[in-house]
């Protein structure tokens, strides 16, 4: 069985980085495209970020494009989320997520369609 693990969360203040990692086992990570998915207190989950397969592209909320990068190393069975220049409303656990390879991408904000999904980890951002 497919199991993911995020770690790299932490208490940072505005304008900080952190890299988030998402570690896959039980599986090679290159059979998964991968999100990125946060959940801000008393929202909503979002997709912010994905990773189709062979990492030949990859896709942004618009309110994070430009500071969070996301990247893979499937001979690690690893994703990372660099984020660069954080904001309070960055504030969220953030969860990675799975589903099959093949597709295009446009459905990646479709949280239904990812069928495994880490514990999360909490990322808070406040001066």
């Amino acid at each position: 069985q497919v199991q993911l693990v995020e770690s790299g969360g932490d208490l940072v203040r505005p304008g900080d980085s952190l890299r988030l990692s998402c570690e896959l086992s039980g599986g090679f990570l290159n059979h998964y495209a991968i999100a990125w998915i946060r959940q801000a207190p008393g929202q909503e989950r979002e997709a912010v970020s994905y990773t189709e397969s062979g990492g030949s592209y990859t896709l942004y909320l618009k309110a994070v494009e430009g500071r969070f990068t996301i990247s893979r190393d499937n001979a690690k069975d690893t994703v990372f989320l660099q984020m660069n220049r954080l904001k309070v409303e960055d504030t969220a656990v953030y969860y990675c997520a799975a589903r099959g390879r093949g597709g295009d991408g446009s459905n990646w904000r479709a949280l239904s369609t990812y069928r495994f999904w880490g514990k999360g980890t909490q990322v808070t951002v406040s001066s």
